[in-house]
């Protein structure tokens, strides 16, 4: 059985955190490419509220050293995007890193791809920013957290819902997703179309309650990284719960999350606890990635 890696590191510093954890994975999918990340700006409040401007800077600085042949940055907030990126003071930041910013809110018409899954939930489908379809190399890098709105938790999966617009060809998509009994498989469902090759998973802060841009505070201090969401968003859920989190975290089953039991569905990544293996970084990271894969392979089926 193929097992996906998922890189664990027990850090407080998120420079470490970044280039240990693509360090622990062992991979350079970036070399020569043109490399666009997906970060996590839905609104501009602090981490896990957002991607910390440390993660993104050290994530774009350690890309460079693996030999990028470009970096770009896409996202589309729910807030004006423009406004969110000036509100976190990040554009100088990539501009300082020669990392050219693609804000979806300025797209054309023609770059929100249609795509109707089969026997998805989507009413019509929905629509994905071309860049993120037309990647060379997707990287996407999330938070550690819960959501209050129907979502029960936002990391890698939840993530990419930045990639679908608010509001296009006069439909709000935005508007469904928010307000569907299906909410969670439908966003799944959205990262079917594309794959990142890898994503980080800054857990240093979480909200183990409330969420996305505010809530329950905890340190997690712990970054993650693999090839595969389901596997990292897995491992996500487990870290909430060793925390302690609410009961939507707490009360269920890792692989009985709507999120990952639909993403598992669809081939999206693993479809067991059984087929995750915990890279752990060093000494002090093995201690807390074996409590967290105890409560793993607890609910192993």
């Amino acid at each position: 059985m193929k097992l996906s890696k998922v890189a664990f590191v027990k850090t407080e510093n998120r420079d470490k955190g970044v280039k240990s954890s693509l360090s622990v994975l062992g991979l350079n999918p970036v070399k020569n490419k043109d490399v666009l990340i997906k970060p996590n700006f839905n609104t501009a409040d602090p981490a896990p509220g957002s991607t910390h401007n440390d993660t993104l800077t050290a994530l774009v600085d350690e890309l460079w050293n693996m030999g990028a042949k470009s970096i770009g940055l896409g996202e589309r907030s729910y807030p004006p995007t423009r406004e969110v990126m000036d509100q976190k003071g990040i554009v100088p930041l990539l501009k300082q890193r020669d990392v050219h910013i693609i804000d979806f809110d300025d797209l054309k018409e023609r770059d929100w791809v249609e795509c109707k899954p089969k026997h998805g939930h989507w009413e019509n489908g929905f629509r994905i920013a071309r860049p993120i379809l037309e990647a060379e190399c997707l990287i996407s890098t999330c938070c550690l957290k819960t959501h209050q709105f129907g979502g029960a938790f936002t990391l890698s999966l939840k993530l990419h819902v930045g990639v679908v617009p608010t509001f296009r060809h006069g439909y709000q998509y935005m508007g469904e997703l928010h307000q569907s009994l299906y909410q969670q498989e439908m966003i799944a469902e959205i990262n079917q179309p594309f794959s990142p090759e890898i994503v980080v998973l800054d857990g240093i802060d979480a909200f183990t309650d409330g969420g996305p841009a505010t809530g329950k505070r905890a340190k997690g201090n712990v970054f993650l990284a693999s090839t595969d969401r389901v596997a990292i968003d897995a491992v996500g859920v487990a870290v909430l719960k060793a925390l302690g989190s609410n009961d939507a975290i707490m009360n269920r089953k890792i692989f009985d999350q709507r999120q990952i039991a639909r993403a598992a569905e669809l081939g999206i990544g693993v479809s067991s606890a059984a087929e995750i293996e915990i890279l752990a970084a060093d000494r002090e990271s093995l201690e807390f990635s074996s409590e967290v894969e105890k409560i793993l392979l607890s609910e192993k089926t």
